[in-house]
């Protein structure tokens, strides 16, 4: 069984409002082999929202000594661990082994996320629910990793 970002099935929960649609993580939730979650709204954050990205690392926001912020300069920090701690919950109810991330989110990037500057440069690095999950002995897979798009 998989956990996938809500986003790699057609659910409208990134920040812009749409989804990263990848058919071969559809195909695994219709086969009943994935459950879906999105680490964001689990948090509380609304859909559509402004784009945030960490101002450091995930581990140094787990850590309590980095932030995630918006493109205004909230801080959004709370709502992101929030989210990630309610997804690994439901990774462990359900037994997940593996999950399949969105690569670049500040919640889901596997091998990438954002700087923190806003001017898309990407870092090579986790997201925070990424991090957390690896670090709970589940496998994180982008969808790229995946075979996707």
């Amino acid at each position: 069984m998989y956990l996938i970002s809500s986003c790699l099935c057609g659910v409208n929960c990134k920040y812009s409002g749409g989804n990263n649609l990848n058919e071969k993580c559809l195909n695994l939730f219709n086969e009943g082999k994935a459950i879906l979650a999105c680490p964001e709204k689990l948090g509380g954050l609304s859909t559509p929202r402004t784009p945030a990205e960490i101002k450091g690392t995930a581990r140094g926001v787990i850590n309590k000594v980095d932030i995630v912020v918006t493109k205004d300069n909230i801080d959004v920090t709370e709502a992101f661990l929030k989210g990630a701690y309610e997804t690994l919950h439901i990774a462990k109810l359900s037994k997940i082994k593996k999950a399949i991330l969105k690569d670049g989110s500040p919640s889901c990037g596997v091998n990438y996320v954002y700087d923190g500057s806003f001017e898309g440069i990407r870092i090579n690095g986790k997201g925070i629910t990424a991090t957390i999950l690896e670090e709970n002995g589940i496998e994180v897979l982008s969808e790229v990793d995946f075979g996707g798009k």
